[in-house]
């Protein structure tokens, strides 16, 4: 660990106030900084969070990221939801004042071992997994990062003897300066391509292996050719997981259906694939991801058997919700990319009665598109990408009778989606929300969009939340 930084009487900026920046915000005002909090968004918008910083001697700049804000700091600290190249940023390198995150600072003070989770999916279920797993084994530990946890908050429950879990984006990758002790990609798939080129993306979540030295463990997909190629370029002791068959090496792979681990050329069983409670084999991967991150730590196959068997769908993510008039509604609002809806969608054998829309990323439709006009009885487009959702999944009808199309109509909200999507679903259908967008358009992220249609769902007349 390096040495603690000293913020005493350093004037300090923090740019964006969602929850890492409330985090950062009450980090530095307790280490003695003189705190400024930018953020685009107004007064009105930022209430809640605003709330959570009522008494502390902070000065708030609301309504834009003014460069005075930045130039004039000691350090600046950048939420990941602020982009890098935005013009008070750009002042702020250009007067090589230092910029920070909460993560690179987190990642510096933490005394703990990490175990670090990224990739274009999964991620937030085998952070989840990793602690339940963690949690069966007895073993001291916390949970946090893009999982919607705070970190620095954390830093006070940390001893060296505690395993630190952290669900960790590409976005939050940017700054650090140091990779954790066990890092795990998940895979590496087109996503946030409206932002980032594909060369820029990929080299993000490379970018968790960086720091790691021939002590630490990189925990690969040796399915996804992006992150099996990684295993070259890193320090780490590399581990392998694989639903598709044989790895190199130590791991996590499947023998008969069985999760096994593999460790010194000796296989040992885990769990059956059919005791594992989620749906959808992409379930399968991250089940065999956090098996081999957790058996590398020293979880025995007891304990992660007890955590899977008992592991509950983390909310947003093929979430049930509740039964109506005979057909099953389901959230998927994290499915922000079409792969991960392709993914949803095959986790169904029933008909399906699909909702998607939302702001488009710029990604390939097509294959998502065609799966759809095979496995959906209805589809429904919603929000600012509702038309052009529309448009690909009629282009890929096309060489389907007209009479075995699925239904398709596009309205404006997510509201205006469940009703038609009602009226399309019969008994024994599943009625999907797994939009292929990002929530933008219309809410704050993807959680709050899960949360609307959940509450949309239990309103409905009926609504039986037992399966």
């Amino acid at each position: 660990m390096t040495h603690k930084p000293d913020f005493r009487g350093k004037k300090v900026t923090v740019v964006g106030l969602g929850i890492e920046g409330v985090d950062l915000v009450r980090y530095l005002v307790g280490q003695g900084a003189q705190v400024t909090a930018s953020d685009i968004r107004t007064a009105d918008r930022l209430a809640p969070r605003l709330r959570e910083l009522d008494g502390l001697p902070v000065r708030l700049s609301l309504g834009a990221n003014d460069p005075a804000d930045t130039v004039g700091a000691d350090m600046v600290f950048v939420s990941q939801s602020v982009p890098l190249e935005v013009p008070a940023l750009a002042a702020a390198r250009e007067r090589q004042v230092p910029l920070s995150s909460m993560m690179r600072l987190f990642l510096e003070l933490c005394p703990g071992p990490v175990i670090g989770i990224t990739g274009s999916s999964g991620k937030t279920t085998v952070t989840s997994l990793e602690g339940a797993m963690l949690a069966a084994a007895n073993k001291p530990h916390v949970v946090g990062g893009n999982i919607g946890v705070g970190l620095l908050s954390l830093l006070d429950e940390v001893t060296p003897e505690t395993w630190v879990v952290l669900e960790i984006s590409h976005t939050q990758l940017e700054l650090t300066s140091r990779s954790p002790h066990v890092a795990c990609i998940t895979n590496v798939t087109p996503n946030h391509l409206d932002r980032y080129g594909w060369p820029q993306y990929v080299a993000l979540k490379e970018n968790i292996l960086r720091y790691q030295t021939g002590d630490d463990f990189a925990v690969l997909s040796y399915d996804n050719e992006e992150t099996r190629s990684m295993a070259a370029k890193t320090r780490a002791a590399v581990l392998f997981f694989s639903t598709e068959g044989d790895i190199p090496g130590e791991g996590a792979l499947l023998r008969d259906e069985m999760i096994v681990w593999r460790q010194k050329g000796t296989e040992t069983p885990v769990m059956p694939v059919a005791a594992i409670p989620l749906r959808g084999r992409h379930n399968v991967s991250n089940v065999l991801a956090a098996t081999a991150a957790a058996s590398i730590c020293g979880v025995a196959p007891a304990a992660i058997e007890s955590a899977v068997r008992g592991f509950r769908s983390v909310p947003h993510r093929l979430e049930f919700v509740a039964r109506v008039d005979g057909a099953d509604y389901y959230n998927d609002s994290i499915a922000t990319t079409p792969e991960r809806t392709l993914a949803g969608m095959r986790s169904f054998d029933e008909p399906l009665v699909l909702l998607l829309g939302g702001r488009e990323k710029h990604l390939p439709l097509e294959e998502m598109s065609r799966e759809m006009c095979r496995r959906c009885r209805a589809a429904v487009f919603f929000g600012e990408a509702g038309e052009a959702l529309g448009a690909a999944a009629r282009a890929a009808c096309t060489d389907i009778p007209p009479e075995k199309r699925p239904h398709m109509e596009t309205v404006a909200t997510l509201s205006e989606a469940v009703e038609a999507a009602r009226a399309a679903a019969r008994p024994g259908d599943v009625v999907l929300l797994s939009p292929a967008c990002t929530s933008f358009d219309a809410y704050e992220n993807f959680e709050e969009r899960g949360a609307h249609f959940r509450r949309l769902i239990l309103a409905l007349p009926g609504a039986k939340r037992e399966q």
